[in-house]
């Protein structure tokens, strides 16, 4: 099989995303930087790579020095400038366009030219974060879903002035990982969001006006819906800041008050009920 040209990557923030995307390219052989400038967040990203593989083990699905490999092809560095001469970064910073415009300046400005530059961004326009560059054509949208691992599909999104040639090397990258690509174009949310997010919101807006209890809406989108998990539930495992983040995204984008965050998720995000990821969310996930 003919080498991929991503053998070594390197993945921008450890968070869950960030340590998913890590744990996937080293599994399927590539050398990975994993980079996160907060120390903690860089511990905790490593902590969750080995956890994550632990269980994996433990399940009998891959040999105890399989994932020993899989975890030495992973290093960790809290120094962006440490990316130098990779061929891709994927960038997993939170979901904030300011944030991002940093990442992408500074990458662009230290890596060569031939460098493709993917954004793991689940709503922010793929064109405005290739304007913080001088390589638009190579910067591209890679949407993993969570979790990363198990996830089959990756939205691999064009900006306006993204290449045939970078969106061909994706999407035969994700390939190589053993995913599904599905192409959309730069719109606000692409697909996945555009469609999801109006629908947890509205099951937010249920519980807010008391049309059923937490319990019951994910009941019925389960049962009557055959969706593997309530949108409630599916909040807190994605994060209501995160939600939020893409409701907002969608609403300011796309002009339209369908998509208006509800006030109940605004003042659950605000009292720092963010879902598993805190330990409370539409649900309580706190450990003795």
């Amino acid at each position: 099989m003919k080498q991929p040209f991503h053998d070594r990557v390197a993945v921008v923030g450890a968070g869950t995303m960030g340590n998913g995307i890590a744990q996937t390219f080293a599994t399927f052989g590539s050398q990975v930087q994993l980079v996160d400038v907060n120390p903690d967040g860089l511990k905790k990203g490593i902590a969750a790579i080995e956890g994550s593989l632990a269980r994996i083990v433990k399940k009998g699905n891959l040999a105890e020095a399989d994932a020993k490999a899989i975890r030495g092809r992973i290093t960790a560095a809290t120094d962006l400038k440490s990316i130098t001469n990779v061929p891709l970064v994927v960038e997993a910073v939170v979901e904030k366009l300011e944030v991002k415009k940093a990442v992408f300046g500074q990458l662009d400005a230290q890596c060569p030219a031939e460098t493709i530059l993917a954004t793991n961004t689940s709503s922010i326009s793929i064109t405005e974060i290739a304007a913080f560059t001088k390589r638009a054509d190579r910067v591209i949208g890679m949407h993993f879903m969570n979790p990363v691992p198990l996830m089959k599909l990756v939205e691999v999104i064009r900006g306006q002035e993204t290449s045939d040639e970078t969106t061909a090397r994706v999407t035969a990258c994700c390939e190589a990982l053993d995913k599904v690509p599905a192409a959309a174009n730069d719109y606000p949310g692409f697909v996945s969001n555009r469609v999801l997010m109006p629908m947890i919101n509205e099951a937010v807006f249920c519980l807010m006006e008391g049309v059923a209890t937490r319990e019951s809406i994910d009941t019925v989108m389960k049962l009557g819906m055959n969706h593997p998990m309530g949108p409630l539930s599916l909040a807190d495992l994605i994060g209501l800041d995160v939600c939020l983040d893409i409701l907002n995204v969608l609403h300011t984008g796309l002009g339209d008050d369908k998509y208006r965050p509800c006030p109940l998720l605004r003042r659950m995000v605000a009292a720092g009920r963010l879902g598993r990821k805190s330990g409370k969310g539409f649900y309580d996930y706190a450990t003795n």
